[in-house]
């Protein structure tokens, strides 16, 4: 059985994700949000509440199901890139790129 939640267009930086997912990967829900809880990572916040979805969906889907023993796997992709415009010295400009992710926590037994 496998479950899945996205979160699309996440304002957040894909490798800032990626560092999050990555220590997260591999392991059993219920001791992943407790990792997540503790991190002091900002993104630890939108990996845990895309978590919590990915199990309640696990738990909608069968009932009869531990969705705290499933494992952990996800996959952090860039997403769009919101481009503005900062004004510099003698009528230059800049350009700042706020990136975006898509995040994605599959959760599977074993």
């Amino acid at each position: 059985m496998e479950a899945k939640a996205i979160q699309k267009y996440a304002r957040l930086t894909p490798r800032k994700a990626r560092r999050v997912v990555d220590l997260i990967k591999g392991k059993r829900a219920g001791d992943a949000l407790i990792a997540l809880r503790f991190m002091p990572y900002r993104g630890a916040r939108h990996v845990e509440k895309i978590l919590k979805s990915a199990m309640s969906n696990a738990e909608q889907k069968n009932a009869n199901i531990d969705s705290e023993a499933l494992l952990v796997s996800g996959a952090v992709d860039a997403g769009s890139t919101m481009k503005r415009v900062e004004q510099r010295a003698m009528g230059r400009a800049n350009v700042i790129r706020k990136r975006t992710c898509h995040i994605t926590l599959v959760l599977t037994e074993k």
